[in-house]
Parts: structure tokens; sequence; C-alpha cells
């Protein structure tokens, strides 16, 4: 009689062993050098090793406020190397126009900082300053095609600013006027222009990688070589969506760069006592997808790791990640801490005045002007000249936000059917409601 041989799968066998008081570690059937070795598979080859870091903000739960200064960038961005030769390479008149966007995001968040806490203007909503992360949207956006798209996230004006968005329409926004990019509809979160691939800011923290996937997507099937890019901070990459989005690219070759902005703060709750990695960007480093972790505050890093990326996108070979190293100047939203003609927002509970005063002084505007400068490459006078017409042009547009018309009280039922415009009669007043549609 033949002998007959039973099987076991694996979680058989892992019952059968802990019956027995025996430990186990089930591993893959992947030989040591690389290649399979089981049989009936042929052709898999693990070509690329997954380097993980031994130092890093995250998967410290003793983290302390003032600890974010061990990571502080170098005082001055380096004037030689890979990065500064990619963004001295782009030309003078667009060093120059980077320069004049940074500036230009800088002065306008300052400038209404001011205002929401000064007593001339009564502006409410929430309000998510970028200040302090300025390298990070004009790198990016300095290597995109003016058609390409990007999803913004609640913190996302320096985006708008830096894909070449309109100045004067953001703060009539902020005012709530009719001549807004929402006509008054949206406030800070939810800027929208269409004309420049922007999809829009808005408030669901990790939308951004499912919208500019679908973007992206759509381009692919077009052919256009257009790509797509989901700007998202560090808290958002605990999301669900994070994961699933960049495999779905992954699987599907879909030409998506994956931007997070790293400012170590989450919400008020310290990256590193959430994220059980070193960084954000090893999150996904086993997709087999190229990942770039630079410094967030240098703009030639940022500019030379988006221009490789879009390089790899646009070749159909799929998404990558780029992970900044940043840090915000004021709180997560408003301005608690924050005074009229001062930086930074001071006597917060979850850092300490040092540590924003420290990385401050890493300013990515002062450190990319210094870069222009050592290189030979602008000179003090026609950074400054830039400085005072981003200064008249931001003055300007809140002159444009005060003396706009506030929306017609009608607007307020208006694009909310699918019908077509609806013509409200009648008003709710304090009374009563008597709101009758036509």
């Amino acid at each position: 009689m033949s002998e007959q041989r039973g099987t076991l799968d694996r979680r058989s066998l892992l019952k059968l062993l802990g019956a027995t008081g025996a430990s186990a570690v089930v591993t893959s059937c992947g030989s040591m050098d690389g290649s399979v070795s089981a049989e009936g598979l042929t052709g898999g080859k693990f070509e690329k090793s997954i380097s993980l870091a031994t130092a890093g903000p995250g998967g410290n739960p003793n983290w302390q406020p003032g600890d974010a200064v061990k990571f502080l960038p170098p005082a001055d961005i380096p004037t030689s190397g890979k990065a500064a030769d990619a963004l001295a390479a782009a030309g003078n008149e667009k060093l120059l126009h980077l320069y004049h966007l940074m500036q230009t995001s800088r002065q306008w968040e300052t400038t209404m900082k001011d205002l929401f806490l000064g007593v001339a203007d009564k502006l409410y909503g929430a309000f998510h300053t970028y200040v302090g992360e300025e390298a990070i949207a004009v790198g990016v956006m300095g290597a995109l095609n003016d058609d390409d798209y990007i999803a913004s996230t609640h913190r996302g004006h320096g985006h708008l600013i830096a894909k070449g968005g309109d100045i004067n329409k953001m703060s009539a926004e902020i005012f709530f006027k009719e001549t807004g990019y929402n006509k008054g509809y949206g406030g800070s979160m939810h800027i929208t222009d269409m004309s420049k691939g922007i999809m829009g800011m808005n408030g669901i923290v990790g939308a951004s990688y499912y919208m500019a996937a679908g973007a992206a997507l759509h381009a692919m099937v077009r052919g256009s070589k257009q790509v797509g890019v989901a700007f998202f901070g560090d808290g958002a990459a605990a999301s669900p969506y994070y994961f699933s989005a960049v495999r779905s690219c992954a699987n599907m070759k879909i030409p998506v760069i994956f931007v997070n902005e790293n400012n170590l703060q989450y919400m008020h709750v310290p990256m590193a006592q959430t994220a059980p990695t070193k960084y954000i960007s090893e999150y996904t480093k086993g997709l087999d997808i190229p990942h770039f972790l630079v410094d967030g505050n240098d703009l030639s890093a940022v500019y030379a790791a988006t221009k490789e990326a879009v390089e790899w996108a646009r070749a159909g070979k799929g998404p990558s990640m780029i992970e900044g190293m940043t840090y915000r100047w004021y709180d997560h939203a408003g301005f608690a801490g924050g005074k009229v003609s001062q930086d930074g927002a001071m006597g917060l509970p979850y850092r300490t005045d040092d540590e924003v005063k420290q990385w401050m002084s890493r300013d990515p505007i002062t450190r990319y002007k210094k870069w222009l400068v050592a290189k030979g490459l602008a000179s003090d006078a026609e950074l400054s000249k830039i400085d005072a017409d981003v200064a008249a042009a931001v003055t300007k547009s809140v002159e444009y936000a005060r003396q706009s018309s506030d929306p017609n009280p009608e607007a307020g039922v208006l694009n909310t059917h699918a019908e077509g415009p609806v013509k409200a009669t009648q008003f709710y007043n304090r009374r009563n409601v008597v709101t009758r549609l036509t």
C-alpha cells in the first residue's frame, strides 16, 4: 500500500506548534541572494534593498517639547552638489521668479495674520498658515508644467500662490467677498482654480491622494503626460486613504507624486509619538517606488527631487514619494501665540519658544536669498526690489478685497440644486423663516 501524505496550511501549522508550546517565525521562501526558490515560481527577483533610517524624529514615545531642535538643517543651503547644480541650471529669470513666489506667499500670509489679529478688519473663519514651509510648495511647482495638477490641503495658500494663484481673488475670498475665488462661499480652506490645475484646498484630511490620483489617471488615459501632485502633512499620513492610494498608483503606474510636508507637529501632538517609523517616507518603501527624503527648507533640494520624480512619472514609470522636513512658525490653525508685526507664535504648550526661534533661523527664504547671492545668481538690490514689489502687490490685494462687494443674500441658495439655479423670493430673518423657492 502506498503511503498517504497529509498537508498542513500555515494557520494549521501555527496552531499545531502553539499546542506543543513551540514558537515560530514564518518568513518568505525567497533565498538570501534574492532569487525565488519556491517550486513553480519563476523570474521573481528582489533586487532593491529597503534601507530604514536609524535616526529620525519618529518612533520616539519619549519626545519632549524642544526636541525638534535636534533635527535642524544647516544654516546655509549647499552651493555645490547635484541639487545646487539642478536649480542653478533653471536660469536666472526662473530663479528670481521662484524667489518672488516665496516672498509673495510669506508676505501675503503674514499680512493676513496681522489683519486677523488687528482691530480694523473683522476677519473670521479658519486660517491655517503655511509660513516657514514655502520652499516645498515653490520647489515642487518650479519643476512642474503649468497644466500639471495639484491637490492641496487645508494649509494650502502657499501651494496656490506657487502654482500661480491670484492674490487679489485670494484676499477677496478671505474677506468673503463676491470677487473671491469662491465668491465668498468657501473662505480659506476651499480656494480652487482649475484653470491652473489647482484642484483646490480642502478640509478633509488626506483627500488629496485620490484627487491627484484621479486627475493623473485621467491624464494617463489621454496620453497627455501630465502629472498629479498630492500634498499632505505628517498627520495625514495616518489616514487610511494614504497607503491604499500609493499602492493603487504603484499597481497601475499612475503618474502621481506624493509630497509629505513633515513639520513634526501634527496638529498639537508630536509626529515622533505617533509615527512608528523614523520618517513618514518609510511607510511605503516596500512598494518599490522612488522615495526622496530632503531638507524641506532647502529650495534646491526640493526642486531637484521633484524634477527627478516628474521625469519618472512622465516616462510612464508610476508614482514616487517626497518627504520634506520643515517647520511651521504658527499654531495649527488660527493665531494663538501670535502678535501683530511679530513673526512666529510663542507660548504654545506642545513646543518651546527656543525651538521656534531656532527653526525660524533656518528660514527657507533667507537661506535661498543667501544662496542666490553666494552663487552670483542675483544681487541684493535685485532681491530687495522684488521684496518691495511683492509688498505693494499684497497691499493692493487687501484694498481690492475691502472695496469688493459683499455677496448678494440670494446667492446663499444658489448652486445647491441639480436642476439649475434657484431664486429665493423671500429670505430668512430673525423672526421667522419665510423662504420660498421658485
